[in-house]
């Protein structure tokens, strides 16, 4: 079956309520937590193929987004990046989608037309986008989690999940439309970005995909697996290790530490305490320096 630019399985299953789950690589997606968290869902859910776009090279440049050669079963095989939707369904509770998206680099507006087609025609009644950032965050502290929510009982939702909103404006991706386009057809829309410590850029954040999952736990009560859990308290430890091992990282965190803090006091009062000048400073060269790896 054809459905906009995707090619959905056959027979088409039929969903009760689905809510959609997405994710948008590269980004929204710092150390690849948000991707690690839906992909924890489909695997607890047992989420199965839903569908795919039929020709991705319309949509993605593939000397961005690279194939990938593998073996299977003594085989080599090529995988072509591309959207990837899957769907699960549950015995209590809306059904889900999950979309494995990734930024298109070309006929963008076709894109979006198909993935808010999509959720039209499978009648999602919530679109939910989950994100990861880095931000100037300690590890030391539970990473931050701001978002919005938009569309009916948005306020008891937002209670719900503890989210706190961004006052961010600037430069965004263009799928930020689907979200739009989707309030027009009466979905609600979940915006969720979890904000981590810029100094680690891990290529697995597993704390930042523990604190997905907590929301995600807050919204429909799906337990976080303990081995998650483990894996992601031993990255911590990891991280202190590295930083104890540097008098200058050190300090850093020390004072991100007192940021974040001062932060927790004002944040209600739309304030924001400064960040020393060392500290900026150090956290730009570091930027700059990722930016050119």
């Amino acid at each position: 079956m054809k459905l906009g630019i995707f090619d959905i399985v056959e027979p088409v299953p039929v969903l009760n309520n689905p809510h959609a789950i997405a994710v948008l690589r590269p980004w929204t997606d710092a150390g690849n937590s948000a991707t690690l968290a839906l992909s924890e869902l489909e695997t607890q859910l047992s989420a199965q193929q839903l569908g795919k776009i039929s020709k991705p090279g319309t949509f993605f440049d593939f000397t961005r987004y690279r194939p990938v050669s593998r073996y299977n079963m003594g085989n080599r095989e090529i995988i072509i990046p591309n959207t990837i939707v899957t769907f699960a369904k549950r015995e209590n509770g809306p059904d889900f989608i999950f979309i494995n998206m990734l930024e298109p680099n070309i006929f963008s507006e076709r894109y979006i037309s198909s993935v808010v087609q999509l959720l039209k025609s499978f009648g999602v009644r919530r679109y939910c986008l989950l994100g990861s950032m880095y931000d100037m965050v300690p590890h030391t502290r539970p990473l931050l989690v701001t978002g919005s929510i938009v569309g009916q009982n948005a306020a008891e939702e937002l209670k719900k999940t503890g989210l706190t909103t961004s006052p961010y404006e600037g430069p965004t991706t263009i799928c930020s439309l689907i979200s739009q386009e989707a309030v027009k057809l009466g979905i609600q829309t979940i915006n969720i970005m979890v904000r981590m410590p810029q100094y680690t850029r891990l290529e697995k954040d597993y704390s930042g995909q523990v604190r997905l999952l907590e929301v995600i736990d807050c919204l429909y009560g799906i337990h976080i697996e303990d081995s998650i859990l483990r894996r992601a308290a031993q990255q911590i430890k990891d991280i202190d290790a590295e930083v104890n091992r540097s008098r200058k990282m050190k300090d850093v965190v020390t004072h991100l530490e007192n940021y974040y803090d001062a932060q927790s006091v004002t944040r209600q009062k739309k304030e924001t305490p400064p960040l020393s000048p060392e500290i900026e400073s150090f956290l730009k060269e570091m930027e700059n320096r990722f930016k050119q790896e």
